[in-house]
């Protein structure tokens, strides 16, 4: 029996979600497993209503799931920042979930505004540190307010925190078994206290994994390469605010925000799986929304909490629709309403 929370989140997260839940029951039917599932209110409604977003107990709680299945979290009505820093990030700190898993995968060349990709040259993984770097929230005003204000924002590292990300980030790559290959995203020739730690960290966990080719590139590299070649990569590490900017780029060669999913894992602890693309408030309640990303979110959770099976099997029947049914992975435009979206992924399970 698996105990799934579910944080359905703000804005079209509550949609999406029901069309991944509605997966999940079809899916644990035909893969013979059982699951119960708590919906949690966490946002900004209850945010906009209490002034609470999350208390240590609600922490407690999620402790005792073994898996996190969230929607998004903003609203146009909060100052950004409040939700995503005392949910979004109290949940990745708390529970520990230092790793940010991004898959990026193409499954069909029409959707890909990168002329003549195909789906075997759009096919890598980023893993990003997800607990410390800038998103830390460490730094400081000084003079606020004045003509000689400074606003410092550091980015903390430490040796434990960049190793169990690149050692965790080596063990995926050697597990995925593509082209064993695995690059350091960074900026060594700039940020040379941070980055210096990470290659040094990166080159000396190498040595335990002499199957796997170990290189460095630069993130603005990285960047353009990602459009010209994205064929040259199997898995990516690199720190929060790298891995940030990078995947959202990932998502769009990959298709769109429609179909990118990713997971915030804790290993030995709780994880949580989100589709990427926001709470995209201005699609409310009209059922046009994509519900792919959160699927393949949920694909993701079945995988960690080992039910491969199953996660192959949504992975397969979201392929199939993305080729055989939709126009466009855009909201308003797949030819088909959000909650037919869903349908469409049940019938194709297999």
């Amino acid at each position: 029996m698996y105990k799934i929370a579910v944080i359905p989140g703000d804005g079209t997260g509550p949609e999406v979600i029901c069309q991944g839940l509605k997966v999940l029951a079809a899916v644990s039917q035909k893969y013979n497993f059982k699951y119960e599932t708590k919906t949690f209110d966490f946002g900004a409604e209850r945010y906009l209503k209490t002034a609470k977003t999350l208390e240590d107990k609600d922490i407690q709680e999620l402790r005792q799931y073994c898996a996190i299945y969230l929607g998004a979290i903003g609203h146009p009505e909060v100052k950004p920042g409040i939700l995503e820093t005392e949910i979004l990030l109290k949940l990745r700190f708390s529970l520990d979930q230092y790793i940010n898993l991004r898959p990026v995968k193409l499954y069909n060349p029409k959707f890909c505004p990168l002329k003549d990709k195909r789906p075997q040259d759009i096919d890598f993984v980023v893993v990003r540190e997800n607990s410390e770097g800038l998103y830390k929230g460490m730094g400081e005003f000084q003079n606020k307010g004045t003509k000689d204000e400074v606003a410092t924002q550091i980015s903390y590292n430490t040796r434990r925190g960049v190793e169990r990300c690149i050692r965790y980030a080596f063990q995926y790559c050697r597990k995925r078994n593509r082209k064993k290959k695995l690059t350091l995203c960074g900026k060594t020739n700039v940020l040379t206290f941070a980055w210096d730690l990470w290659e040094r960290t990166f080159y000396a966990v190498a040595k335990d994994y002499p199957d796997i080719q170990a290189d460095y590139a630069h993130v603005d590299a990285i960047s353009m390469w990602f459009v010209k070649n994205p064929e040259w990569f199997d898995v990516i590490v690199t720190d929060n605010m790298f891995g940030d900017i990078i995947t959202d780029l990932g998502a769009m060669i990959q298709g769109g925000m429609g179909i990118a999913a990713g997971g915030n894992i804790n290993p030995e602890g709780v994880s949580m799986f989100e589709p990427i693309g926001g709470s995209a408030p201005k699609y409310t309640g009209k059922n046009i929304i994509n519900p792919l990303a959160a699927i393949c979110a949920l694909g993701m959770l079945l995988e960690v909490i080992g039910e491969t099976g199953a996660a192959q099997a949504v992975e397969s029947a979201v392929i199939k629709v993305v080729n055989k049914k939709l126009k466009s992975l855009a909201a308003g435009k797949m030819g088909y309403s959000t909650p037919e979206v869903g349908d469409l992924v049940v019938d194709y399970l297999t």
